[in-house]
């Protein structure tokens, strides 16, 4: 099972990216606490990815592709942007960043996924799910 969609970047459109977990959640049945964690981080990603990488530019798409093998759902995101330094993200259980809003929907990934991975200087991530 695989297929994707193309997202214009307007925030608008995020509903989209909750429409496909919807219904990839409902095809493999998956138990809600689970749903949960995968909304949450899709629509974050597709999200970082309109604001951050495509700058809420409408005439860039950012791409939401899926893939489901051996009990692990892939979903890759990918922008038109440049990227961005992982290593710059802010840590929001620092102190000094507890009132800093950024770096929240990473670390929510990095916390609700099973495994996240960056490709293209961070404008292509790979966030799965394991289903087992």
């Amino acid at each position: 099972m695989q297929g994707s969609i193309k997202i214009p970047s307007d925030m608008s459109n995020l509903y989209r990216a909750e429409q496909l977990v919807d219904k990839i959640a409902e095809g493999l049945d998956i138990r809600d606490d689970l749903y949960g964690n995968i909304s949450v981080c899709i629509v974050e990603a597709v999200s970082n990815a309109i604001q951050h990488g495509n700058n809420y530019d409408v005439t860039r798409i950012v791409l939401l592709s899926y893939e489901f093998s051996e009990k692990v759902l892939k979903f890759i995101i990918e922008d038109e942007g440049s990227g961005f330094n992982m290593e710059t993200v802010p840590d929001p259980t620092l102190p000094e960043n507890v009132e800093n809003i950024k770096g929240r929907g990473i670390f929510l990934i990095t916390h609700l996924s099973d495994k996240i991975d960056f490709e293209n200087q961070g404008s292509k991530i790979s966030i799965s799910f394991n289903l087992s």
